[in-house]
């Protein structure tokens, strides 16, 4: 089993002058109850805009990115360039632009993964419908910024893809950014997300199908139930994690058929609460907070050197689309 690391309750003593802002345009379900959890420990934490931040914040203080995809499923939320006028400021950014980016943009995150040699389905990025026709099933397609489960389509046999075909044509999503083309991992109702924070397993829990479905995601009756992830299940999600060049994000592990796990997806703005999350005897949010570096014992604890990647224009930093595998 995993066991954390983490400070005491009177080791947890933050830098009262430090600003922590968690940068997020949504306040529930997960953004308001951290902040909240992490003032009532006496870190100086807001919920703040990109702009709030950018208007804000000053050298010395952190801004933890929680930015998500657009329920329209083309794209990050706005606020990517504030993020990376902050750092320019000498603000401490967490999930920095390019690392935020990698993870919302599935097929960045399905390169980055292949070149780290992390286990991971075959994918491919497909702009054609007539190139999908072609495809022999079975396979998974997904919006490349998808989320929450939505229009993730499973292809198990030659008329799934002429309807599948039917559904994308009416996607504007799909006409912007394409569809991934992913290999099919047998379904077995059930997976595992890790939270990772600094380099540590934090919190995990595993995912639950609802009755007839094939996705565990909650938006479509997922249901999460408390996990203590084994040692070799939290060093794959933090090889994820590395590969993707995140600070905190949630690490969604599939079960294979011949035993062990490959990455499905790393997720920057992931939902998590105590109750599910929490590893045993622990408090997810505190522990993400030591992890962070946020309080005295955890200071300085998540400081990877990383070459600074400017961003002016957010879309500028996504890959030209290739039609190409990563297997």
């Amino acid at each position: 089993m995993w066991r954390a690391r983490g400070p005491n309750r009177l080791s947890l003593m933050a830098y009262q002058h430090q600003m922590v802002a968690v940068v997020a345009w949504k306040p529930l379900p997960s953004n308001q109850p951290l902040v909240d959890n992490w003032r009532r420990r006496g870190i100086g934490a807001e919920l703040m805009s990109p702009g709030d931040a950018r208007r804000r914040l000053g050298p010395g203080d952190v801004a933890l990115a929680r930015l998500d995809v657009t329920p329209t499923l083309d794209d990050v939320e706005p606020g990517v360039d504030d993020l990376a006028a902050l750092e320019d400021h000498g603000v401490r950014v967490l999930n920095r632009p390019d690392s935020l980016l990698a993870a919302h943009d599935k097929w960045q995150t399905a390169q980055r993964l292949a070149d780290a040699g992390v286990a991971h389905p075959g994918t491919a990025h497909v702009t054609s419908l007539d190139d999908i026709r072609s495809l022999t099933p079975p396979f998974v397609l997904k919006p490349r910024f998808g989320s929450w489960g939505w229009d993730v389509i499973r292809c198990l046999h030659r008329e799934d893809v002429g309807r599948a075909a039917a559904i994308l044509r009416e996607r504007a999503w799909f006409r912007r950014d394409g569809v991934l083309v992913q290999e099919l991992v047998p379904p077995r109702g059930v997976d595992l997300r890790v939270i990772v924070a600094g380099d540590r397993v934090v919190g995990a829990e595993r995912r639950h199908a609802a009755p007839g479905e094939w996705r565990t995601n909650e938006a479509p009756g997922g249901r999460p139930v408390h996990a203590d992830p084994t040692e070799s299940e939290g060093a794959l999600a933090i090889a994820a994690t590395r590969a993707i060049g995140a600070d905190f994000v949630g690490v969604d592990l599939l079960p294979l058929p011949e035993g062990g796990y490959t990455v499905i997806e790393v997720n920057s703005a992931l939902d998590f609460n105590h109750a599910d999350d929490s590893l045993p005897g622990r408090n997810v949010y505190m522990d993400v907070a030591a992890a962070l570096g946020l309080t005295r014992r955890g200071r300085g604890a998540s400081r990877r050197p990383r070459p600074h990647t400017a961003v002016t224009r957010h879309r500028s930093t996504r890959r030209r689309p290739r039609t190409t595998s990563t297997d």
